[in-house]
């Protein structure tokens, strides 16, 4: 294993505090918890959005805390769940006066975890609601999760949700928003590699230097077959056979589309798969009407990708418009 670790127990606290140093005016650091949290939270005039996972799917989720998107979140250790009684505390230290919306892609542990912790949380007053996002096309069940998986889709909810209570909307309203972006967000994920967890110091799984996985979850569990390396333009139609029929998006229908990296793949390459899905799309009547090319959802150092798709009406877009403040910034 090759990489820029100390011990491998202090990966994400140190990585947390590294996020908290860089962004010293508008983030803080709560070890105790693994919170990162806007610096002016709560804030009692608007709803609190919080999300947790697992660690190593940077910049999701403690780098997505900012104006207009989390008020904070409270991972686990890399590809595990955030403890209850972490994501329990978290609640309680961002409760505002609207009340708490709990983000949750659709895993087993973390429903666990936040499932408790919105018991606990209402159990004290406070007012909480829990949202779990499942757009995965890959596969029903898997084993992380019973049901779809949450993966890079996410992205699209917190970004809505935390537009909406940006500008005062009342939790209700919200979790609507937030449903309803999550029923028309699909995604499919490639690997061409696996990831080596700093804990475990081995790959997670084995590929074949001539195979990729086809529907890999961001954990790097299985997807739905694997298959022998193809052409961009091939993988791109895996992508769009997947997709594109699920919800499904028809001709004249307006979309956001992402070509997500998984943590180990050029932006070259990303943009080449953005081309080529954005070309097969307008064969197809469907209209990209807002683009999103990088890294949103990763899985440590995968090579490989995902595809998502929003479709767009004109709230959505107009909260996906909204102004946001994270912690990336280019320059």
């Amino acid at each position: 294993m090759k990489k820029f670790v100390n011990d491998p127990k202090d990966y994400v606290p140190q990585m947390l505090k590294g996020i908290e140093l860089a962004n010293p005016d508008t983030l803080r650091y709560v070890p105790e918890y693994n919170l990162i949290m806007r610096a002016d939270a709560p804030r009692h005039d608007k709803v609190s959005i919080v999300q947790g996972s697992g660690s190593g799917h940077e910049p999701a989720h403690v780098m997505s805390v900012g104006k207009g998107m989390l008020d904070g979140a409270c991972p686990g250790d890399v590809f595990a769940a955030p403890p209850s009684d972490y994501v329990y505390e978290t609640a309680k230290l961002l409760a505002s006066d609207k009340g708490v919306l709990l983000l949750v892609n659709n895993y087993t542990g973390d429903k666990m975890a936040f499932e408790m912790a919105q018991e606990l949380a209402e159990a004290d007053g406070i007012s909480a609601r829990t949202l779990f996002i499942d757009d995965d096309v890959a596969v029903q069940d898997s084993t992380y999760t019973v049901g779809r998986r949450g993966v890079a889709g996410n992205f699209f909810v917190m970004k809505a949700v935390g537009a909406a209570a940006e500008a005062g909307a009342d939790l209700d309203e919200v979790v609507r928003i937030g449903e309803k972006v999550n029923s028309v967000t699909r995604t499919l994920g490639i690997a061409l590699t696996a990831c080596t967890p700093p804990a475990k110091g081995a790959p997670l799984f084995e590929l074949g230097d001539d195979e990729i996985e086809i529907g890999v979850g961001i954990h790097g569990e299985p997807g739905r077959r694997r298959a022998k390396i193809m052409s961009a333009d091939a993988i791109v139609d895996e992508f769009l056979g997947a997709v594109v029929p699920d919800l499904p998006y028809s001709s004249g229908d307006d979309v956001a589309l992402m070509i997500n990296g998984l943590g180990g793949t050029p932006l070259s390459e990303l943009y080449l798969l953005y081309g080529i899905a954005h070309e097969k799309l307008a064969a197809q009547g469907i209209n990209v009407r807002r683009s999103y090319v990088g890294e949103y959802c990763t899985s440590l150092e995968m090579a490989g990708a995902s595809l998502t798709l929003v479709k767009l009406d004109d709230e959505i877009t107009k909260l996906l418009e909204a102004p946001a403040e994270i912690a990336i910034r280019v320059f």
